[in-house]
């Protein structure tokens, strides 16, 4: 079994239960993004990796995403969750780079503009 090296933070405002084995890298918070950026700089961090849908839209709300790569699986889903859902404003990306997978998966990269 892989060892996960990286520090992982759940943002949650409910309690959650961390099994044994992840408690040294898994941790969680109720705290506002700019709180959890504003902490974790002072620990030394320089990058995150912000995942999930309403979180993004949390860290996009208070101008704390500097950069994105999205990832187009190609499958068409019948219905979900749209990728950013409500924002107030427009988000100005600058496209940096387009790869693409022979297994099918294409990631473009945007740099923020600000």
């Amino acid at each position: 079994m892989a060892l996960w090296k990286k520090t992982v933070i759940v943002l949650s405002s409910s309690n959650i239960i961390i099994p044994q084995h992840l408690a040294k890298t898994v941790s969680y918070f109720a705290e506002t993004p700019t709180e959890l950026c504003e902490r974790l700089a002072l620990q030394g961090a320089k990058r995150l990796y912000v995942d999930g849908g309403i979180t993004i839209q949390r860290f996009i709300t208070d101008g704390l995403i500097n950069d994105f790569s999205i990832t187009v699986i190609p499958v068409i889903l019948g219905s979900g969750i749209p990728l950013f859902g409500y924002l107030k404003n427009d988000v100005p990306l600058k496209h940096l780079e387009t790869k693409n997978y022979n297994f099918g998966f294409v990631k473009s990269s945007y740099e923020v503009l600000k």
